[in-house]
């Protein structure tokens, strides 16, 4: 699989971009505020349908797009899986509407110029991105380190993101009547219904990302010890939000998409969903009390150690980047084994938070195979045998050109 070609227009600073890219490795360089981050932010979000950088839409379309009567922005993706050719696009509109901003926008999403959900767009281009942020997936707050869980699943397991989809749709439901039975002192019957539907579709969330956790640990504990020369070890534990310890232990497996053995979970779905009505029938008054459902996939955590030691609290910020490495390559490895193909590795500015051996160690993984991109403000964080193996571009001011060329007045296109 690879991103063949890349259309943007008016997106962020791109007023017109048409870029071809090879199946193997490109590197992009500029100053800050030139679109570098742009351009991996337009695949990210044609890959997944959702920004890394912002959660308002709105924020996507070029500013210069308002003086037009129907401002606009259209991100086109031409990927080449086998001896097929996938065309994604989305288009993001701004109609005028007599709301608070004087306009509401509308979000087309078409594979193959057939009309689509967004939902539909996770795993036709997989992706991993990694970014000097996402050090907040080891420091940050559990919140972080689930996402990364479901944004890895999501692109592997069209269930888990419909599932996923369905849970945060339930718990809204369910918190409005927790909300509303706190105020009117209401019939505590009425949440039967919506505790079947949470722990039906929790039960085959958490179920997934404790497979996830066992696949990612195996893979990121021989990484880990590589990038610390054997002296540090790593150790990941998905930790739920209600005890399982007293459900009963069977050898059913949930049909799951990886082919390595034993990366199933010997808990049955059935078996989870029960352990977690049973925590919500206990801690019932106070969910009513506080309006708000306490236990389920969406307060669950990921613990990260390394011997022994909770990185959260008590890591180094070295430790913990090392660590936020780790996984990243571990997530790569994820998707290929799950979808037979590598994901396409998105790098931003990353080379430059690390030292020389994690770079090397970097390097040679992002040479294993996989169409990448990777953004830097220096070439001298590369060394010279990678960047000549390397298709080399030049961002400036939203256009993209050949390294050692000056930029052109207008277009962008290669």
């Amino acid at each position: 699989m690879h991103l063949a070609h890349l259309s943007l227009t008016n997106f962020r600073n791109y007023a017109r971009l048409e870029l071809s890219l090879p199946p193997s490795i490109v590197v992009l360089q500029g100053a800050n505020a030139q679109g570098k981050t742009n351009l991996l932010e337009a695949i990210y979000y044609l890959a997944t349908a959702r920004s890394p950088q912002t959660t308002a839409d709105r924020e996507l379309i070029n500013w210069l797009a308002d003086d037009e009567p129907l401002p606009y922005a259209r991100l086109v993706a031409e990927v080449q899986r086998g001896d097929a050719t996938r065309r994604i696009e989305i288009t993001l509109v701004k109609q005028p509407h007599a709301g608070p901003n004087g306009f509401r926008l509308r979000k087309q999403v078409r594979l193959n110029g057939v009309n689509k959900r967004a939902l539909d767009l996770l795993g036709q281009m997989p992706v991993v991105l990694f970014r000097p942020q996402d050090i907040e997936l080891v420091a940050g707050s559990p919140r972080a380190r689930r996402r990364y869980l479901d944004v890895t699943l999501c692109q592997i397991d069209p269930r888990y993101a419909h599932t996923l989809l369905q849970y945060n749709r339930v718990l809204t439901q369910r918190n409005a009547l927790l909300r509303e039975l706190r105020e009117r002192r209401g019939d505590w019957d009425q949440l039967l219904f919506w505790d079947q539907k949470l722990t039906e579709d929790g039960a085959y969330l958490l179920a997934r990302r404790q497979a996830l956790v066992a696949d990612v640990l195996a893979r990121a504990q021989p990484l880990h010890l590589s990038l610390t020369d054997g002296r540090d070890r790593l150790d990941l534990r998905y930790v739920p939000s209600f005890d399982m310890s007293c459900v009963p232990r069977t050898n059913y497996q949930l049909p799951l998409t990886f082919d390595e053995p034993g990366l199933g979970t010997d808990l049955s779905a059935r078996d989870i969903a029960e352990a977690f009505a049973s925590r919500l029938r206990e801690v019932r008054r106070e969910e009513i009390a506080r309006g708000m459902t306490v236990v389920g996939p969406h307060r669950d955590e990921l613990s990260i150690t390394v011997n022994g030691v909770d990185l959260r609290t008590y890591g180094s910020r070295g430790q913990q980047r090392t660590a936020v490495l780790a996984l990243k390559l571990a997530e790569v490895q994820a998707i290929q084994a799950a979808m037979k193909e590598p994901p396409l590795l998105l790098l931003d500015e990353v080379m430059a938070e690390l030292d020389g051996e994690r770079r090397r160690c970097l390097m040679d993984t992002v040479e294993g195979g996989h169409q990448a991109l990777l953004t830097t403000t220096e070439w001298e964080v590369f060394t010279p045998e990678f960047l000549a193996r390397t298709l080399m571009l030049t961002v400036c001011e939203g256009r993209v050109e050949p390294a050692g060329t000056l930029p052109r007045a207008a277009g962008g296109a290669l």
